[in-house]
């Protein structure tokens, strides 16, 4: 992904995420370029990653239905546990982000791979933070990649759902 423009959503719970998902759609949003990612609560299996960048995961955990609409939406899923977070599902480009930083052994000051990933496409380190605890806290991110245009269209979308907050992010 070579622009490090993006605008992040953050929402209580998981059916106002999915429903700025469906507004981006409606909008003509490149599903492509929106990531959402939240946790898992299917925590009786001790799963320690799946990722798929390809088809639709296989993995649903109790928010199965939320994941599985998502799912036909977004390109990429992905199911890590992260220390400190615990379990957190990811669907979008973010999921190569985050293998990207697992592979090549990326540690930033203290940072979950998902924070890594975060700040490597561009997000400041005091963003990621607070992304990170809200992912803790048990809310849903929802970001939107792409030009600076494209990611002020998005906000201008996103600024009419039930988001708790939503900041942009230019490279």
């Amino acid at each position: 992904m070579s622009e490090k423009n993006s605008v992040v959503a953050i929402f209580n719970i998981h059916t106002e995420a999915e429903a700025a998902v469906k507004e981006l759609q409606k909008a003509g949003f490149d599903m492509k370029k929106l990531s959402i990612v939240g946790k898992d609560y299917h925590s009786e299996e001790h799963v320690v990653g799946y990722y798929n960048t390809g088809d639709r995961v296989k993995y649903w955990g109790k928010l199965g239905a939320f994941w599985g609409g998502i799912w036909g939406f977004l390109f990429g899923s992905a199911l890590f546990f992260i220390p400190g977070i615990g379990p957190i599902v990811v669907g979008g480009p973010l999921v190569a982000w985050i293998i990207g930083a697992l592979e090549g052994a990326v540690v930033i000051g203290g940072l979950s791979a998902i924070g890594a990933a975060l700040y490597s496409m561009g997000i400041p380190k005091g963003s990621v933070l607070k992304y990170e605890t809200s992912l803790k806290s048990n809310n849903f991110l929802l970001v939107a990649h792409g030009t600076r245009e494209e990611v002020e269209k998005a906000k201008t979308i996103l600024d009419t759902t039930r988001a708790t907050e939503i900041t942009i992010h230019h490279a």
